[in-house]
């Protein structure tokens, strides 16, 4: 999420669009906790953001994105991932909160 966008959205928030607002934040927090969960376990195998594109069929750039928290994936493309860092990625999604884990393969 950039500057503008959530700059915007703060100020609907503050004319009366909690709800709203509320679940924005919701879903940002899910990018973000998605992207630090990819990038910490990228780190951990030793992974270059363009090893790890190309092991999921990704662009650098998408990987970045992730990273970054800026983009939610596809489910198809979470898949990829999940097989490219060799784990299962998972999502708990639920009414106001979210949460996102990594649990490796074991060898």
């Amino acid at each position: 999420m950039n500057h503008s966008t959530w700059r915007s959205r703060r100020s609907r928030q503050l004319a009366g669009g909690a709800e709203e607002y509320d679940q924005e934040y919701v879903e940002a927090r899910l990018a973000g906790d998605l992207g630090q969960v990819v990038y910490d376990r990228r780190i951990e195998l030793g992974l270059s953001q363009t090893e790890l594109a190309e092991r999921a069929g990704m662009t650098k750039p998408q990987v970045s994105r992730m990273e970054g928290g800026d983009t939610v994936s596809t489910i198809p493309l979470l898949r990829r991932l999940a097989k490219a860092l060799n784990g299962t990625l998972n999502l708990a999604i639920d009414e106001g909160d979210s949460r996102v884990t990594f649990t490796p393969h074991t060898a």
